[in-house]
């Protein structure tokens, strides 16, 4: 652990930060918990002083729909406090007014640079609670999508990581590979961002041939990318200073906390729920956990690195592996009937308007389920009461979790620092702040 880092345990039990405060209220509020973090503090000349900082927030299409309250002697951090609820998305009370099959389009736009993973979480949830499975070409689809979704967004990790320490060439290189990703959604999909591909008993529709030739084009060509991107910034000196020994967290630490994906195991913790508690398929394919021991930022970038190239495996399998048959289960009072059958049978015409208009009618009672999403575990718990639409959902987005972090991980460090500590935990605000 780094001289400058410091475990404080007593960050724990900073008080909770409400946000629906009058603004001079809460404001007042804020300030006083940031004070108390350290209430011992002195110093020896009266001249010195600590001064109070506002980081943002910005512009909502970056981190910068994150307020951080700084307190500095210097340019050295004190003590931070994070702030989230800039964005007013109220997704978990807009899911309680929308029957489950409406609800799958919000949740492209939690984590928007990973749609395809939040769709494929929150269906797994639902057909959970509805207790059906989606037949196996469709898991084999989702599982592959969902890999080159996780690339996808290890590329944007990767190159903003590295523009918020300088290095603005590899942010253009890792949107370019990430573009040709986008590609292969529009031509398997049909649409390049927010998907909304995942259906309740399966996916939208089948994966074509040239979808297939797409995604083998691309893994054949993307190891060479990568290495050259890696080559760019893994031996700058500047980039690695910058990185090394910044943000640093413990095993203990970061389990105590709350982090989990990439973040979790660049402290040394092999925690993955592809392997620990398999869903889909993976309990059928070969990977292996990637973990590092420094629990510092440039751990947590070599994390993602190499997760890219175990994703690529993954994809190999799945479309060695991927079975014929149908791509949706065969639950007419649950799952959306398709086309050709509405316009031809009258019970599947029924089917589809109770479904469309009413929803699908679950048992009462609650269920949770969770996915090794690109940020950590992203889970849904749903609680039913035999309606079309959720009584109450609850996100358990891991950017708001890791989030948690950040006091402890700036605290001793420079405010130059900041930036790549942020950008090593990849937080996404969309569901962050939800």
């Amino acid at each position: 652990m780094s001289d400058k880092t410091k475990s404080s345990s007593d960050l724990y039990d900073t008080p909770v930060i409400t946000t629906h405060l009058p603004p001079r209220e809460k404001r007042t509020k804020m300030l006083q918990a940031l004070l108390d973090m350290d209430p011992d503090l002195s110093f020896d000349d009266p001249l010195e002083n600590d001064m109070v900082l506002n980081m943002g927030p910005s512009h909502p299409a970056t981190h910068g729909v994150l307020r951080i309250l700084l307190r500095l002697d210097g340019e050295t951090i004190v003590s931070a406090l994070p702030e989230l609820g800039y964005l007013h998305r109220g997704y978990e009370k807009i899911a309680e007014n929308e029957t489950y099959h409406e609800f799958i389009t919000h949740t492209d736009r939690l984590d928007y640079l990973q749609p395809l993973h939040n769709n494929v979480a929150y269906i797994l949830a639902v057909e959970k609670l509805l207790g059906i499975e989606a037949p196996p070409r469709a898991q084999y689809i989702r599982t592959l999508l969902s890999e080159l979704a996780r690339i996808s967004s290890h590329l944007v990790a990767f190159g903003v990581m590295a523009m918020d320490v300088g290095a603005m060439t590899l942010l253009l290189w890792c949107f370019r590979e990430r573009e040709k990703i986008h590609d292969i959604f529009d031509l398997v999909v049909g649409a390049r961002f927010t998907t909304s591909f995942t259906r309740i008993g399966g996916i939208a529709q089948d994966i074509q041939d040239d979808g297939i030739a797409a995604i083998r084009a691309f893994i054949e060509q993307f190891p060479e990318r990568q290495l050259e991107a890696e080559r760019l910034v893994s031996r700058n000196r500047i980039f690695y200073d910058r990185c090394r020994n910044t943000g640093v967290i413990s095993a203990e630490d970061a389990l105590a906390i709350g982090l989990t994906g990439p973040n979790l195991r660049g402290s040394g913790v092999p925690l993955d729920l592809r392997r620990d508690n398999p869903y889909m398929v993976y309990d059928q394919l070969d990977f292996d956990v990637i973990t590092e021991s420094e629990g510092d930022s440039l751990a947590r970038y070599y994390v993602r690195l190499k997760e890219m190239e175990e994703s690529l495996k993954i994809i190999r399998q799945c479309l060695e592996k991927l079975p014929e048959g149908s791509v949706h289960a065969h639950e007419p009072k649950k799952v959306l009937p398709r086309k050709e059958r509405i316009y031809t049978r009258m019970e599947e015409l029924i089917h589809d308007f109770m479904i469309v208009n009413f929803g699908v009618n679950p048992p009462e009672g609650e269920v949770y389920h969770a996915v090794e999403s690109a940020k950590g575990q992203l889970g849904f718990h749903i609680v039913s009461r035999g309606e079309g639409h959720p009584w109450r959902l609850k996100i358990r987005s891991p950017s708001f979790c890791n989030l948690q972090a950040l006091p402890q991980l700036l605290k001793g460090h420079l405010l130059s620092d900041i930036l790549a500590i942020l950008g090593s935990l990849d937080p996404v605000m969309g569901e962050a702040d939800k």
